[in-house]
């Protein structure tokens, strides 16, 4: 909790600073950061208890409750395609639940940390769906809905972290990271490449952070999660990249930023 308010903190700063005099508040952006902030919430949980490959990868199953809350929330309908690749990442989603790491130093409770990547993946999809009726509904809430997530990650956060333990420079030099480019300025390059580069080439470098992730940890912890998670996880992620690539050829494909 004190890794996740902290850098929730200086990510919110950093983006105010960024973005002051340029946010629009409302109550529909509030309420799209209350799912936004559960979202870093259970994220930075999720990672600390299971490995780096199944939270990131639990994550990435969010398209999977987009095809459920579309229709229902924001009248999205949804094409028998979309259905196929359902199945696809469920089939990714139990693979990931099979492989039932032991605890480790870097993952101490992997059931829990499950849970939660789950709960964190819901969260995230319900974020999304919300950025997008904000889109549609042309009030501009999305700057506003990433600023209010990360305040409330932080007041949430923030009685459960303290009081402080003693850090190093390096420990507190790596929380200002997390949260300037983590989070704040990764988000600033993502809104601005939104405006010069096709949905397709966007999508198709979001997918990097699922592939890299595990594998950086992998390289620098010697974290490995099994064979069964690599498998849901290669699932999850081509499932993803072949339903981006068939929507963007689509004449009527509804793309929806993953």
């Amino acid at each position: 909790m004190q890794v996740s308010s902290l850098r929730a903190g200086i990510a919110a700063l950093a983006l105010l600073l960024w973005w002051r005099g340029r946010l629009a508040w409302s109550w529909p952006a509030v309420a799209i950061g209350v799912v936004y902030g559960a979202t870093l919430t259970l994220f930075v949980n999720a990672t600390k208890l299971t490995t780096a490959a199944n939270a990131i990868f639990l994550q990435s199953t969010a398209p999977l409750y987009i095809i459920v809350f579309g229709p229902l929330l924001i009248r999205e309908r949804v094409r028998a395609r979309e259905l196929i690749y359902l199945a696809f990442v469920g089939t990714g989603l139990a693979c990931c639940f099979l492989g039932r790491a032991d605890a480790t130093a870097t993952a101490p409770n992997p059931a829990l940390g499950n849970v939660l990547g789950v709960l964190c993946s819901i969260t995230w999809a319900l974020t999304l769906v919300g950025l997008r009726w904000g889109q549609r509904s042309g009030q501009g809430v999305g700057a506003t809905a990433v600023v209010a997530g990360n305040l409330i990650a932080f007041a949430v956060g923030l009685p459960f972290a303290l009081p402080l333990p003693s850090a190093t420079p390096a420990e507190w030099a790596t929380l200002v990271y997390l949260g300037i480019f983590q989070i704040g300025v990764a988000y600033v390059f993502l809104t601005s490449a939104m405006s010069h580069l096709p949905a397709l080439e966007v999508s198709l470098l979001l997918l990097l952070e699922p592939v890299l992730n595990p594998i950086w940890t992998w390289l620098v912890h010697g974290e490995n999660p099994g064979v069964w998670v690599w498998t849901g996880g290669a699932i999850i992620i081509a499932a993803t990249a072949a339903k981006t690539i068939y929507d963007s050829r689509a004449p009527d494909a509804t793309k929806v930023t993953m």
